[in-house]
């Protein structure tokens, strides 16, 4: 995996083996943030990447001066290299081993973005658990965006601040945003 822009452009991070982990793929995060690059400037964003895995999102984030940034996930692995990655870049980010659940019910900080790669093998009612536990908490800021990354199996265009949604290959990441209300819609939720 390679980060794809900012500070450290073209950097290749090697994951150890053995991780349970699907990474997004370098198109895909390519894709996202050539998406949200027209609505945020980076700098100064603080994030929260939920189901961090191997990191790969939170690293594009910090290279790009996004900070602070907190990456959750329930596997030791992960976090402990999380850790070592974000030492060794001199990242801003806090790696927390947790229940992603579990964690949002604790936590009380409100986030810019927050982006959720859950296993894509959750079904519908987790998924939709995650986008109301958030909504509910008012961990987003005012002016801020969640994206769930799924499958398309999964449906979440029916779920309360649902903004926008697109495809690549076999992977959707879906947009919220809690300024937006179910009439601004053009229908089928697809960005133009």
């Amino acid at each position: 995996m390679r980060i794809i822009s900012g500070k450290y452009k073209g950097r290749r991070i090697t994951p150890p083996k053995g991780l349970p982990v699907r990474p997004t793929t370098d198109m895909s995060k390519e894709a996202l943030f050539n998406v949200l690059n027209n609505h945020f400037n980076f700098e100064g964003l603080k994030v929260l990447d939920l189901f961090s895995g191997t990191g790969n999102i939170s690293y594009e984030f910090a290279s790009r001066g996004s900070s602070p940034i907190t990456s959750v996930d329930g596997d030791f692995g992960c976090v402990k290299f999380i850790k070592q990655t974000a030492a060794q870049f001199d990242f801003n980010i806090a790696a927390v081993k947790s229940d992603i659940f579990k964690f949002l019910e604790k936590n009380n900080a409100t986030y810019d973005i927050i982006f959720a790669d859950p296993p894509y093998d959750f079904d519908q009612a987790t998924f939709e658990k995650i986008v109301l536990m958030i909504i509910e908490k008012n961990s987003l800021n005012e002016d801020g965006m969640m994206i769930i990354e799924h499958s398309k199996y999964t449906k979440l265009d029916h779920m309360m601040h649902f903004s926008f949604k697109k495809s690549y290959g076999g992977s959707i990441f879906s947009f919220f945003e809690p300024n937006i209300t179910e009439e601004i819609l053009d229908g089928d939720g697809e960005e133009e």
